[in-house]
């Protein structure tokens, strides 16, 4: 009776293993084609403006619905720097947040209320983001530019922007990196630092030389996914970017931080539904291609250097 019972419960157990381990191969062989489906249903409804375009459909300033003439290089640059330049905000921030919980507040009502703070600053909607730098950061960026006009005479009292946008993004993307390198420097042994104490090191040189390098893979994760967040957000960035299909001669000069302009996102939220010209419609299905070319490349490669710097931290 009790083999009986023995294989009946063993051949349960085994039924059970097998329907978990299908519906974890049929979850893996969903995201596989779901890929797929990205790489063939992408370029097929862009095929038009590929074949007309082609690959110089990347390079090319023009964007003119009315002449059939398309081109993405402003709407690359504009997401691009506006990308760049919140990730260059936001890593100070990032990592200060990320060492204060995770290194002097890790328990308490101070700890509890910032992560509570960081993690509801995730979950607030992209168009919550384009109302507050509406109401709130254009006043203060117009003020800005009215005194900046006493120095160069180029800069207009626009308000909206590249530096409007980049600003909000970095408050959007703040979140995500701190909290995965606040999780990261957690997980540091303690081992390793009560052994640079015990040779005398200072709080401040446990963190310079065991803690964040110790933690810079993750550091490093959380950098790449805050990139990849800002890469393709969609309603603050149109909201705040000024909607602009050009591209200054300097763009990163004083006068040109200042100007409108358009990203890849934008174009597509602005036009799509009004795009009643199939050649409209497929150039804009081509930028949102590039976009998602762009993404991935940025991700392969922010994998390759999160491999790199493990291996060298192991080594």
């Amino acid at each position: 009776m009790g083999t009986k019972n023995t294989k009946r419960y063993k051949d349960r157990h085994e039924r059970k293993e097998m329907i978990f381990r299908g519906i974890l191969y049929l979850s893996s062989v969903g995201i596989l084609l779901l890929l797929i489906g990205f790489f063939v249903s992408l370029p097929l409804d862009a095929f038009e403006s590929i074949r007309k375009f082609g690959i110089g459909f990347a390079f090319t300033r023009i964007w003119d619905p009315v002449a059939g003439n398309f081109g993405a290089l402003v709407f690359i640059v504009g997401t691009l720097v506006t990308s760049c330049i919140a990730l260059v905000l936001s890593i100070p921030f990032s990592i200060s947040i990320a060492l204060f919980l995770g290194e002097y507040f890790r328990e308490g009502i101070v700890s509890t209320f910032l992560k509570s703070a960081v993690e509801l600053l995730a979950g607030i909607p992209s168009i919550i983001y384009g109302f507050w730098g509406i109401f709130v950061l254009v006043p203060i960026v117009i003020d800005l530019e009215m005194k900046l006009m006493v120095i160069n005479d180029r800069i207009l009292p626009y308000g909206v922007g590249i530096l409007t946008a980049s600003v909000v993004l970095t408050v959007m993307i703040i979140p995500y990196s701190a909290s995965i390198a606040r999780e990261v420097i957690t997980l540091v042994p303690t081992d390793l630092k009560e052994a640079a104490y015990s040779l005398g090191a200072t709080r401040f040189e446990v963190i310079r030389r065991v803690v964040l390098p110790a933690a810079r893979s993750g550091i490093i994760a959380g950098i790449v996914l805050s990139l990849g967040r800002a890469l393709g957000e969609t309603m603050a960035i149109t909201m705040l970017i000024g909607n602009a299909n050009r591209l200054p001669d300097k763009l990163l000069s004083l006068a040109n931080i200042f100007v409108p302009i358009n990203t890849m996102a934008s174009v597509i939220a602005n036009e799509f539904a009004e795009a009643t010209d199939s050649l409209h419609r497929s150039s804009l299905i081509y930028v949102g291609l590039l976009l998602f070319l762009i993404t991935m490349v940025i991700n392969i490669t922010g994998r390759y250097i999160i491999k790199k710097t493990s291996v060298s931290i192991d080594e």
